[in-house]
C-alpha cells in the first residue's frame, strides 16, 4: 500500500559516510517520528522525496525518474556542514513508497497519479502549515499540482509559481492527469494565481499554446530562444522576470531545462546548470517552496548519469544558503 516512509536519525546517519575531522550535513539535521512533531522543530527547511515515474510513464515519456531522489539525498547528506550551512537548520522527512499500478496501460497510469495527487497534497499542507518551506526533490513533473494544492491549503491562498522548464506543462485537463498537466490543472482548481515558465523552448510549443498564452493573463513566457538574443546574463532575465512576483510563490526547476542533465527530456540545449546556480545564490524571494524534478540516474532506457545526484544537492543547498538571511536576518 501506498504510504509516507519517515526517517529516524539512524536512517539518515547510514547514508553518512563519516570522517574524522570532517562534520557532515547528515550529522546535522533534524528528523522527526510523526507530522505532528514538525511544529515542535526549530527546523525551517523540510526535505522529502517523490520516487516515481507514473506520471512520466503517463504521458509517454520514459521512465527513470524514480531514481534521482536516493542519489539526491546521499549526496546531500554528505555535504560539508560549516560556516555556510550547518544542517540544523534542515529537517529531513522521508519518502512516499508508491506501489505500480497493475494496470500499466495509458489510462491506468493516469487513474494512478490522481492517487498521488491526494497522498502528496496533505504532507505538503502539513509542512506549509507548520511554518516551513518543503524543499520536494522527484520524480516525475505531475507532482506540481498537489505540491501547489498542499502549498495554497497550508497558507490558506493561491499561490503563484515560477517555473524554470524547456516545457509549459499546460496539456488539456481532459487527458487525465500525468506530468505534462499539472500546472493546468492547479490553474483550474483555482490553487495557482500567476505562472510564469522560464526558459520554455519554441520547439515544444504546440500550435494551441500561444493562443491559450495570450487569452490568460495569469501565465507569462520567457522562451529560451528569446534569452539566448537578449545582451543580458541569464540572472538579469530572471530577475526581470520575477521582480513583480508577490509572496507566496512557489519555485519550479524541471531538470530538463539544463542541458545534458538525464532525464525523460534529456536535450544537449539548455541552461548551464551554474547559471540556474548563479539563480538561486542570487534570489531576494522568500519562496514557499521548492521543486526539483525529472532528474534521474538510470532511465528504463538504460542510459545513466551519475553525477545527478551531486546536481541536485548543489541546487539545494544554494536555495537555502540564499534563503537563509531573510529567515534569520540576524545572520
Amino acid at each position: 500500500m501506498d504510504s509516507f516512509k519517515f526517517y529516524s536519525q539512524s536512517d539518515v546517519l547510514s547514508l553518512v559516510n563519516q570522517r574524522i575531522g570532517e562534520i557532515k550535513l547528515g550529522e546535522r539535521v533534524q528528523t522527526v517520528s510523526s507530522l505532528n512533531k514538525l511544529e515542535s522543530s526549530s527546523s525551517k527547511f523540510v526535505i522529502f522525496g517523490i520516487p516515481e515515474d507514473i506520471g512520466v510513464r503517463a504521458n509517454y515519456g520514459i521512465g527513470g525518474a524514480k531514481t534521482g531522489w536516493t542519489s539526491a539525498l546521499k549526496a546531500f547528506l554528505n555535504t560539508q556542514s560549516n560556516s555556510f550551512l550547518s544542517g540544523e537548520e534542515i529537517l529531513v522527512l522521508g519518502h512516499f513508497e508508491i506501489d505500480e499500478p497493475t494496470d500499466q496501460t495509458i489510462a491506468g497510469l493516469r487513474n494512478r497519479v490522481n492517487d498521488i495527487d491526494v497522498l502528496v497534497c496533505p504532507i505538503v499542507e502539513k509542512v506549509v502549515a507548520a511554518g516551513k518551506i518543503p524543499i520536494v526533490i522527484g520524480g516525475g513533473h505531475n507532482n506540481a499540482f498537489p505540491i501547489i494544492w498542499g502549498t495554497s491549503l497550508g497558507l490558506k491562498q493561491p499561490i503563484d509559481v515560477v517555473n524554470i522548464d524547456a516545457h509549459a506543462d499546460l496539456r488539456n485537463t481532459a487527458e487525465g492527469r500525468h506530468s505534462g498537466n499539472g500546472f493546468s490543472f492547479a490553474l483550474q482548481n483555482g490553487f495557482l494565481n500567476q505562472y510564469r515558465v522560464f526558459g520554455l523552448h519554441q520547439n515544444y510549443v504546440n500550435h494551441a499554446l500561444p493562443n491559450y498564452i495570450k487569452n490568460n493573463v495569469a501565465i507569462k513566457i520567457a522562451y529560451f530562444e528569446d534569452l539566448l538574443q537578449n545582451n543580458k546574463t541569464i540572472p538579469q532575465n530572471w530577475q526581470e522576470f520575477t521582480i513583480d512576483l508577490s509572496s507566496p510563490c512557489g519555485l519550479e526547476i524541471d531538470l530538463d531545462s539544463i542541458e545534458n542533465v538525464l532525464s525523460s527530456a534529456i536535450s544537449p540545449s539548455g541552461f548551464a546548470l551554474n547559471d540556474i546556480r548563479k539563480i538561486l545564490l542570487g534570489n531576494s524571494k522568500k519562496f514557499s517552496y521548492l521543486h526539483i524534478c525529472e532528474g534521474a540516474t538510470t532511465l528504463a532506457d538504460g542510459r545513466e548519469d551519475l553525477k545527478i545526484g551531486k546536481t541536485i544537492a548543489y541546487l539545494i543547498t544554494d536555495f537555502i544558503k540564499a534563503l537563509l538571511p531573510r529567515i534569520y536576518p540576524q545572520l
